[in-house]
C-alpha cells in the first residue's frame, strides 16, 4: 500500500436516529485528483472528519497509507487539510499566521514565505486577516496545510468563495500538486469544475456510495441517461410516431429533445412516419448530468 494511499473500509456513523455514513468503501490513489462529490446531507464532510480522526466512527475503518491519522508520525508532513475557510487571529498578519502555526510544528520562518507564494499570497503577506476576503482566507488555508509539503491534501469545498480567475488558479495548483504525485480528495458542489479537475470522482447520497471511477468512465456509463436532440418541421408527427415509450420537450433554440429512447430508434421511428429530419443527435451527458440523474430524489432535507 502506497503511503498517500486512502483507504476507507465499511465506513459508518450513527447519530442517534440519523445513519450519517453508511457501510462506505473506496480507495483514493495517489497521483490522481479525486472529486467527493454528493447532495445536501450526503455525509461527505462526515466522512472526511472521521478520515481525519475529528470524528469518532460508529463502525468500519478509515486509513492514510494504512494508518489511522491519529497514528501517524509527524503527520502535518504527510496529510494537510482544509475542512473549512481559513480562520486566525484578525489582527495578524497572513505570514504571522503562517509562522506561528510552522513554529508550533518544528517548520523553519521561511516556510511560511515559500507557501505564500505558492498560493499567490505573497503580496498580502503583510496585510492582516481582518482584511482577508473569502478567496484570500481560502488561499491561506491551503497554505497553512502546505506548510509540511505533505503527500496527501484533503479539501473540502476549497473553492468556496473564490473569482472565476481564483478558481482556474485553484485546478492548475491541484492538477499541479498531483501530478507531483500527491493524493488529492477534494470535495466540491461546483460539478461543472469538477468535470474540469477531477481525474476521478466518488459520489455518494444518504451516506452510501452511488458511483466511483474516473470521470470519463463515469459520464460515459451513463451515455445512454443523455437525451437525443432532433429538429425537424413535422415535430407533431414524430412525435406521435415515437408514443409513449418517448419522452419529447422542446428545448430553448426549438429543437426537440427526445428521451425514453435511443437515437436510431427516433430515425427508425421518423423512417416510418415519413417524417423530415434535419439534425438528429445523440447528446452525452456530463458529469452534472449524471450526478443529478444518480442522486435524484436523495438528498438530505431534515
Amino acid at each position: 500500500m502506497s503511503d498517500g494511499e486512502i483507504v476507507v473500509s465499511h465506513l459508518a456513523k450513527q447519530y442517534r436516529a440519523v445513519r450519517a455514513v453508511d457501510d462506505l468503501s473506496f480507495a483514493v490513489e495517489p497521483g490522481r485528483v479525486t472529486g467527493f462529490l454528493g447532495p445536501n446531507g450526503a455525509g461527505k464532510t462526515t466522512t472526511l472528519r472521521m478520515l481525519l480522526n475529528l470524528v469518532t466512527p460508529s463502525a468500519g475503518t478509515a486509513t492514510i497509507g494504512g494508518q489511522r491519522y491519529a497514528d501517524l508520525t509527524d503527520p502535518l508532513r504527510r496529510v494537510g487539510a482544509v475542512l473549512e475557510a481559513s480562520s486566525a487571529h484578525r489582527a495578524r498578519t497572513g505570514r504571522n499566521h503562517l509562522r506561528a502555526i510552522g513554529a508550533a510544528a518544528g517548520f523553519p520562518a521561511r516556510r511560511a514565505d515559500q507557501v505564500l507564494e505558492l498560493v499567490g499570497l505573497t503580496p498580502a503577506a503583510r496585510r492582516k486577516f481582518k482584511g482577508y476576503s473569502m478567496g484570500m482566507r481560502q488561499r491561506l488555508g491551503i497554505a497553512a496545510a502546505m506548510l509540511g509539503d505533505p503527500g496527501v491534501l484533503i479539501l473540502d469545498e476549497p473553492a468556496n468563495g473564490l473569482d472565476p480567475e481564483g478558481i482556474r488558479w485553484m485546478r492548475d495548483l491541484l492538477k499541479r500538486l498531483a501530478d507531483e504525485g500527491r493524493t488529492v480528495l477534494v470535495s466540491s458542489h461546483l460539478l461543472s469544475e469538477m468535470q474540469l479537475l477531477a481525474d476521478d470522482v466518488l459520489i455518494i447520497a444518504k451516506g452510501k456510495l452511488v458511483t466511483h471511477g474516473s470521470v470519463s468512465d463515469v459520464v460515459d456509463g451513463r451515455a445512454h441517461a443523455g437525451p437525443v436532440r432532433v429538429r425537424t418541421p413535422q415535430a407533431e408527427q414524430l412525435t406521435a410516431a415515437l408514443g409513449s415509450a418517448a419522452t419529447v420537450t422542446t428545448g430553448e433554440d426549438g429543437a426537440l429533445l427526445v428521451s425514453g429512447v435511443d437515437a436510431p430508434a427516433v430515425g427508425a421511428a421518423a423512417l416510418r412516419a415519413g417524417v423530415e429530419l434535419h439534425e438528429l443527435v445523440a447528446e452525452k451527458p456530463d458529469l452534472e448530468r449524471v450526478f443529478l440523474d444518480l442522486t435524484a430524489g436523495k438528498a438530505d432535507i431534515r
